[in-house]
């Protein structure tokens, strides 16, 4: 998760005022995390930073915004995987070394950070959050290269993970993707200016057109003699995280050159063909499951409705870092219509089932409702993996489906029937082939190495940070 926009305005034309278009950059990112936001932008001589905990429209105003001149920016609206929910922790991050200034924002997890961390403190150098996104940045201020194409390239090649991320410097921005091309990051165009972000619709929103998706193990630097691409890495796959094309990313956003919302249709037609039932209406899990609700309906026959209403002022309960807030959350996000249920069989239709905590409590609430029947029809397969590349997914002992049978899960939600999209049946619908995602949280196989201490869940480096802050004082 975490979304990242950046901009690059050469002229520095008055009309086009880069922190207020990073603000509604990442406005439109909103969704990829909730934590904290922040915004970085330069004049071309000096650097500032401005971060917070909360929503972007709970960290910005317009005296802020005001206060954030140049010519370019970056932004970042996070979802933490590494390091604890903490203002130390909320991005960009910024490290001054000699010579060079640098603010960094990134989406993704890296999967050596304990070894980079470890070198970076015997150099003496001192981190002040526990996040892996400052040992980036920091690898790329201390680079001895006064270039700054070969200070990120150099970098790298030595973390490793998932890592899509924007950075800022005294005169230039630049984006980079890891090699396997797991976390998403496209180039824009807006008149002379360019961009850089998570999802196209973050270029819709400020007017820009989408140029192109920057490739696996590729960097790009933008400055005043415009954009300079570099195959840093030799990309070792395509490996885009399946989860952005099921549920991460925004149905109106683009990748691979394919709509999301249409992908999503054909998720639930699929669906619809491989576990079909009798029933009469076919209402989605809002707003998720909406596309692929409307597939299963059109493909099924039955009619569609609307019988959750979603409160659009409350967060995502899977991203809250919180079991307890997960859980007490569900009611505040949702409620149902008991004209649309009363005396119905219900089909209910959702992207996925992770812990499983809100959609038992959604089963019994259409139940109460007066539902005679719920099917559950998930529009992914069941997932029996954790992730390690920046999604607080769960350990997988949490996982509902991790070693259990659809039955045994079925029973646990209290659902009249239950089926999920089969991997196969996924795969046809993104319309591309299998080597072309990370599946891993669907099949438990990594396209990297993952150590064992990645295992210890994303709060291991909190404790030596503690320490390392006794002993300063």
């Amino acid at each position: 998760m975490c979304g990242v926009f950046g901009i690059y305005d050469p002229l520095g034309a008055p009309d086009r005022d880069v922190a207020r278009l990073t603000f509604f950059g990442l406005y439109a990112l909103q969704h990829r995390g909730q934590e904290s936001a922040g915004i970085a932008v330069s004049d071309g001589g000096r650097v500032v930073a401005m971060k917070d905990m909360g929503l972007v429209s709970q960290v910005f105003d317009e005296p802020k915004l005001s206060a954030l001149q140049g010519r370019m920016a970056i932004g970042h609206a996070r979802y933490s995987t590494t390091g604890s929910t903490a203002w130390r922790n909320a991005q960009p991050v910024v490290q001054h070394a000699p010579g060079r200034t640098v603010a960094l924002g990134h989406n993704g997890n890296l999967t050596n950070t304990t070894a980079l961390r470890d070198e970076l403190r015997g150099n003496r150098v001192r981190l002040q959050s526990t996040s892996d996104t400052e040992v980036i940045a920091a690898l790329i201020a201390r680079h001895p290269s006064p270039r700054l194409e070969d200070a990120i390239a150099d970098t790298m090649g030595r973390i490793e993970g998932a890592f899509a991320a924007v950075l800022l410097t005294e005169d230039a921005v630049a984006g980079f993707r890891d090699p396997d091309g797991i976390r998403p990051l496209v180039v824009g165009r807006l008149d002379d200016a360019f961009v850089l972000a998570s999802e196209t619709c973050a270029l819709d929103i400020i007017g820009a057109r989408v140029e192109r998706e920057l490739n696996p193990g590729e960097l790009v630097v933008i400055d005043a003699d415009g954009p300079r691409y570099r195959q840093a890495v030799e990309p070792r796959s395509a490996s885009l995280c399946i989860f952005e094309y099921i549920y991460f990313a925004r149905p109106d956003s683009e990748m691979q050159g394919q709509g999301l919302h249409e992908v999503r249709g054909r998720m639930g037609e699929q669906l619809a063909e491989e576990a079909p039932v009798e029933a009469d209406v076919v209402i989605p899990v809002p707003d998720s499951g909406t596309p692929a609700a409307i597939g299963y309906a059109r493909a099924s026959g039955i009619p569609f409705g609307e019988g959750l209403v979603k409160n659009r002022y409350v967060g995502r309960t899977f991203i809250q870092p919180d079991q307890g807030l997960r859980e007490r959350g569900v009611k505040l996000k949702f409620n149902v219509l008991p004209s649309m249920l009363r005396g119905k069989r219900v089909v209910v239709v959702d992207d996925s089932i992770v812990r499983g905590s809100t959609t038992r409590k959604l089963v019994q609430m259409l139940f109460e409702a007066g539902a005679t029947e719920v099917h559950l029809r998930v529009s992914s397969p069941p997932i029996i993996s954790p992730c390690f590349y920046g999604i607080d997914m769960a350990d997988q002992n949490e996982l509902i489906a991790s070693g259990r049978t659809i039955e045994q899960v079925r029973e646990r939600l209290g659902a009249t029937s239950l089926a999920y999209l089969s991997l196969d049946g996924l795969q046809a619908s993104t319309s591309q082939s299998s080597d072309r995602f990370c599946r891993a949280c669907l099949t438990g196989e990594y396209p990297t190495e993952i150590p064992g201490d990645m295992r210890n869940a994303k709060l291991r480096f909190e404790e030596l940070a503690a320490a390392e802050a006794a002993a300063a004082r």
